[in-house]
């Protein structure tokens, strides 16, 4: 049989023997009390910083994502316009409206005549229009 031997000892390899004193935490009356470390506010700043974070980031791709549809519903009016030329890549066109109400693009200015004008739109290189100024809302 066995010999029990005490809860406050561990094998040393070294020695090949029981020895008191070496293990990985207090083995008697008076050692310090081992209490589990209260990670709660840690967890809890943890969350709101990377909550934070996440937060800022959702905002920018939301602006981002509502510029993205201003651009696009900017280039459809454009291209939904009538005109009679072929556009070209880095110039600036201005967009107008009928008396019948229909939209087309123009190369004249606004100052050269009086039309409603709707804005001044550039063609890019990724061929979408951009809005240079005008009117906000058509």
């Amino acid at each position: 049989m066995e010999k029990k031997r005490p809860d406050n000892v561990a094998w040393d390899e070294e020695t090949q023997s029981w020895v008191p004193g070496i293990l990985p935490y207090g083995s008697n009356v008076g050692a310090p009390a081992i209490r589990p470390t209260d990670t709660g506010s840690w967890k809890a700043s943890g969350v709101a910083r990377a909550n934070k974070q996440i937060h800022a980031k959702f905002l920018e791709l939301a602006r981002e994502y509502e510029k993205l549809v201003e651009e696009f519903g900017w280039s459809e009016l454009v291209y939904g316009a009538k005109f009679n030329f072929e556009p070209i890549v880095g110039n600036s066109y201005h967009l107008y409206k009928n008396k019948a109400g229909e939209i087309f693009l123009s190369m004249i200015s606004p100052n050269e005549w009086d039309m409603p004008w709707l804005g001044e739109f550039k063609l890019t290189s990724d061929h979408q229009w951009i809005k240079l100024n005008g009117d906000d809302h058509h």
